[in-house]
Parts: structure tokens; sequence; C-alpha cells
């Protein structure tokens, strides 16, 4: 056997193995086999034992000799991050405790009006090698309002291998850009994100797509959410945006859309609530917009980090699943503080227990780890409608999958468990940054891990 990391199929892994199932709950082997073909798709998943004897599979890894082990290492699916801003990082873990609409104009504004082509070819890879590290190989992100600077930040991750999908902000109201006449916003917006689409959408047999990404209804008009909505479903590309993520987000929206019914009645109004479409946050909703976006199939990211971080609220989680609403997690660095969808997963633990007990939400079920694996994953990936390739390790996906040293997590050293509950539980509450020793997508090794030691 080997030991050194495979940088891309054909090839097979010894190790433990934690994954859900597109059926419906998890497997778990304690010593396990994955192999993944030439074209980077898995071929196998099973116990060390199940297959050792046979010869080579017909796309050539041999389970039998061309086999890495990776033992102690836990194969996991990689985390999808459905709500992130690129431009953003340099600034996360900066302004906890102000409101939403304050932070915006203090720190975020800024560091978007500068991320121009330079500095998105700058900073661009090395946000990728750090997704990468935190266990992420899947992303929808958002940009800055540049229509170079999104080019180049679709040019490194092309460069990178991670899978993302990615849009220019558009705004039209209270713009940042001073490059473009404020009659010539809403036309300038369309043109140039129809243009990214064009070149982007689907590149890499669809490892890199398009989102139109009008900002939130407070800083675009009733025609830019209408005509962005309607250049997605055009291309079968992706529409995001925020939605009641604050209070005072609520009462400006009102004040702004006054024939709406409600927040999200915006966005119906203008078409986007479709499969396509996932929604950042949407924390405080009425049953009419519960049961509307359910009826929909408009998914939601659920970002309970940043929810804390800028104390925006707590997402009543268990009432939006049961209303059958499609949800992932989203880190939304920088309004969260670090990348970690499993330091995500601990936050929305956090507040599902908050509103239990302090709010007396007899109706919110308490989520166990397994199922937090489960949002981290494959809920992420069915958010996106990609479950059919990514989001479990299961024999026909593509092999989009990472490799975590549960030594770095356990309380004292030597101390492990084989409990598949108990060890999901220790990298969610007790996520170490080094843990995640290796990415991949489509059996690709994706730059950013620190690696094997």
């Amino acid at each position: 056997m080997r030991t050194a990391l495979p940088d891309r199929g054909p090839f097979a892994l010894r190790a433990r193995i934690l994954t859900p199932l597109a059926s419906g709950g998890t497997r778990y082997e304690a010593d396990g086999r994955l192999v993944v073909d030439a074209r980077g798709v898995i071929t196998h998943v099973g116990p060390w034992s199940d297959g050792s004897d046979d010869g080579p599979d017909d796309r050539g890894a041999d389970p039998r000799h061309d086999v890495i082990d990776l033992r102690p290492l836990i194969l996991m699916p990689g985390m999808v991050d459905l709500h992130v801003h690129l431009p953003q990082l340099p600034n996360a873990g900066v302004g906890a405790g102000l409101d939403v609409l304050t932070w915006l104009e203090r720190y975020t504004f800024p560091l978007e009006h500068a991320f121009d082509r330079a500095t998105a070819e700058r900073l661009a890879p090395q946000a990728y090698r750090a997704f990468a590290a935190a266990g992420t190989t899947t992303a929808l992100i958002y940009g800055a309002v540049y229509e170079a600077s999104l080019d180049a930040a679709f040019r490194a991750a092309e460069a990178h291998g991670i899978r993302a999908v990615i849009g220019k902000v558009m705004m039209d109201r209270d713009v940042y850009d001073d490059s473009v006449p404020p009659e010539r916003q809403l036309e300038a917006n369309l043109r140039q994100s129809a243009d990214l689409c064009a070149r982007w959408h689907g590149r890499d047999d669809g490892r890199l797509r398009y989102a139109f990404t009008p900002r939130f209804a407070v800083s675009c008009s009733a025609d830019l959410l209408r005509e962005s909505a309607a250049l997605a479903r055009a291309a079968g590309a992706y529409w995001q945006t925020h939605l009641s993520e604050s209070r005072p987000e609520l009462a400006e929206v009102a004040h702004l859309f006054p024939e709406a019914l409600d927040y999200l009645d915006v966005y119906d109004r203008a078409g986007g609530l479709v499969p396509r479409t996932i929604l950042a946050h949407a924390i405080h909703l009425s049953a009419r917009e519960v049961a509307r976006l359910a009826d929909s199939g408009a998914a939601v990211a659920h970002c309970p980090a940043s929810n804390l971080f800028l104390a925006s609220g707590a997402m009543p989680l268990t009432r939006y699943r049961e209303a059958g609403i499609r949800v992932g997690l989203g880190s939304d660095v920088s309004g969260g503080p670090e990348l970690s969808i499993f330091a995500t997963m601990r936050a929305g633990a956090f507040v599902q227990s908050a509103r239990r007990v302090c709010e007396h939400d007899e109706a919110t079920q308490a989520l166990g780890p397994l199922e937090w694996l489960r949002l981290g994953t494959y809920e992420g990936a069915r958010a996106l409608g990609q479950e059919d390739r990514i989001g479990s390790l299961e024999a026909g996906k593509e092999a989009d999958l990472i490799a975590v040293d549960p030594r770095l997590v356990a309380p004292v050293p030597g101390e492990d468990s084989h409990d598949p509950a108990e060890v999901m539980s220790r990298l969610a509450f007790r996520p170490h940054p080094d843990m995640v020793r290796a990415a991949w997508v489509r059996g690709r090794r994706l730059e950013g891990p620190i690696g094997v030691t």
C-alpha cells in the first residue's frame, strides 16, 4: 500500500468512511475502501474486506495494489457552503455586535468597493485554498459589482479545481460603483451579469456555474429583481439573494415596496421563487411566507454563525424543514466569523438549543450530529439541485470528498470513538483548524489542506 496522497484518479483509499446516504440514514465503515476511477467518479464504497480479492476495475483502479492507506483518517463528503461573500474574507471576525445595515456600511461596502480585478486575482486563489482547508469543496459565492473582478474569480476557481457557483453582486440603488452613472446602473448590471453567465455557466461539465445575484431588496429596484430573475430562468442559472436577515431590514423593505404583501412577496412578484433560487438567512418569516416558500421549491441557506455574530435572530429551522423547505448551511463570511461548515454546524446546534430553552419553543427539535452532517453535505447539494452528483460518498457520484483527522478533536490523545454519532459530534463541536488533511473534487486533489502527517 502507498501512503502518498493521490493528486487525481484513478486511486483507491483505505480509511474510515462516514457519509449520509441519498436514501436516508448514514453509512459508517470503521475500515473502509473507496475507489475512484480516472473520470473522478466513485466506483466502489464499502468495508475493506469487501472486494479485497477483486482484480482491477474497468477504469484502472486496482483495489488490491493501487491503494493509499489513510487510516485513521475519516473520508467524508466535501462540505457545501451555500452562502459566502468572496470580497469579505479579509474582514472575517470583525464587526461583532453591529446590526446588519450598520455593518454593511462600515465594513462590507468599503471592501467590496476595492474588489477590482487585481484584488480578485490576489485574493481569490487564497480564498479557494482556505475553503479546501476548511473542508468545503462546493461554494455558492457572492462577488462584488465589477465584471472584471468576477471574471478573475472564475478563472481562479477554474485553476484551483473547487466546485463553485459564483455571481456578480447586482445593485441599482445605494450603489458603491461610481464608474457607472446612476441612470445606467440597471442596464449595466443586467448586461454584465448576462455576459458573465454566457462565459462561465456550465464550464468544465458543470463544475463552474453562474448565479444571478441581486444583493437584496434594499439595494435593488423592482426592475432589477424582475429582469435578473428572467435572465436566470432563461439561462438555467441560479438566482441568489438575501431574505429577512434582520428586523430593521424588514422595515426598510416594507417602506421601499409598499405594494408587496411581505418581504418574500417582493421576490415572488419578480418571478424569483423557483427551484434554482437560494435565499440566504430567511430568519423572520411569517406563516404565509413559510408556506409560499415551501410551495415554490426555492431553497434556504441557513447561516447560524452569522446570525449570532450580527445578532440578527434565530431561525426556526424545525418549522422550515417540516414545511418541506430545502435547507442547507452557509458560512456567510464575513458576517460569519469563519469559513468552516463544521463550526457552522456547532453554531446551528446552539441556536436550536437556545430556541428551546430561552424562547420556550417546544416545536424546535434538537438535531443530532449526523443530521448536521447531512445538512452540511447532502442537503446543501440538494438545495443546488446537484444531489445526483455530490453530497454523499456513493458509487456513481463524483468524488468530491475530504479526509479528516479525528485525532485532532479527541479530548484526550488516543481516546477515539467508532460510534459514528460520537465521531461527528466531536468534529462539529470541537473542530480543529488543521483537521482537514485533504480535499478532492472529481478525484482531483485541491490545494489548501496541510496534508497527511
